[in-house]
């Protein structure tokens, strides 16, 4: 199992709709994050530059492979107003250099 980290970035003003939305994720969504090997996801907000931090568990694709589904390019359309996004909607990432971990 893999643990990889990415970052993106949220509109300013928008960390509680943010929550709200992930609060509410779609089934759909989570059923395809699940059978595609993605577990123990995490997304954190850096209040202070609007920075999203994701951790993710995978055995298989990463969360952010899976554009070419419908239920993603849905929720990128979703998210797009409020996050940095390219143009066919999804999120602007980056991938995080893991320099530290401690079990």
């Amino acid at each position: 199992m893999l643990k990889i980290a990415f970052k993106m970035k949220l509109k300013p003003g928008f960390g509680d709709e943010y929550k709200k939305r992930h609060d509410k994720l779609w089934p759909e969504l989570i059923t395809l994050l699940k059978e595609n090997g993605i577990s123990d996801y995490s997304i954190f907000l850096d209040e202070e530059t609007n920075t999203l931090f994701a951790v993710q568990q995978q055995n298989g694709a990463s969360s952010q492979d899976l554009g070419s589904t419908a239920v993603v390019q849905r929720w990128w359309a979703y998210m797009s107003d409020i996050m940095e996004s390219n143009s066919d909607h999804s999120p602007i990432s980056t991938p995080l250099l893991k320099v530290f971990h401690l079990d």
